[in-house]
């Protein structure tokens, strides 16, 4: 098979390249790494050396891929589908990718510092840094409480990449910073976990689920 991504079914930066390559059933071959067992580690160090997923490997372009919205991007331009994650109109497409990096820097990066925190062995916390990630996630909330007013999708009604990047982390952020007192993000987010390209990330990644912190 051409296209081969490297991935776990937890990572939520591979949820996003999922949801994009479910969503116009791109065929491809997941490869899934397990960076604690050392063959795996050193099969994926031979792809990519910096070690951190997700990977799109595209045997038939000899092309090595990282980083998701990148993945999503060539998604797009090489095996296009149903769904157009990347409008062709450039203000559009602008405007997408300004969102995708939205979701990406100011909710899945904090998410991430607050669960893993949980992760660290006692003494080893960083309550400062969970703090400050806990603050801007509530600010960039209230910008897309704003934003969702009127809208079904992160852009409009269309379904794009800038909603790839959405979901993974406001389902995950839910538990790290709840969003009750945002009820059109909360609702967004069980829109996006109803989409069937995410449910059936989720579905495959509820065995590794037990193995995150919520609290």
């Amino acid at each position: 098979m051409s296209l081969q991504l490297y991935m776990h079914p937890l990572s939520s930066f591979c949820h996003k390249v999922l949801i994009a390559l479910y969503e116009n059933d791109t065929p491809f071959e997941p490869r899934v790494v397990r960076l604690d067992d050392e063959a795996s580690r050193e099969d994926f160090r031979k792809v990519w050396p910096i070690l951190r997923f997700p990977v799109l490997r595209d045997e038939a372009r000899g092309r090595t891929v990282p980083e998701s919205t990148i993945i999503i991007e060539y998604l797009a331009l090489h095996y296009p589908g149903r769904t157009a994650l990347v409008p062709a109109d450039p203000q559009s497409a602008l405007d997408v990718r300004e969102r995708d990096r939205f979701f990406d820097l100011y909710l899945h990066v904090p998410t991430q510092k607050i669960i893993t925190d949980r992760l660290r062995p006692e003494g080893g916390h960083d309550g400062i840094g969970v703090a400050q990630a806990r603050e801007q996630l509530r600010t960039a909330y209230a910008l897309l409480e704003q934003a969702m007013d009127g809208r079904t999708w992160a852009m409009g009604d269309a379904f794009t990449m800038a909603d790839c990047a959405a979901a993974p982390p406001l389902f995950y952020a839910d538990w790290a910073e709840p969003l009750d007192d945002f009820p059109q993000l909360a609702a967004y987010r069980q829109r996006l976990m109803a989409r069937p390209s995410f449910a059936r990330a989720l579905r495959e990644a509820e065995p590794y689920l037990q193995f995150v912190p919520k609290a």
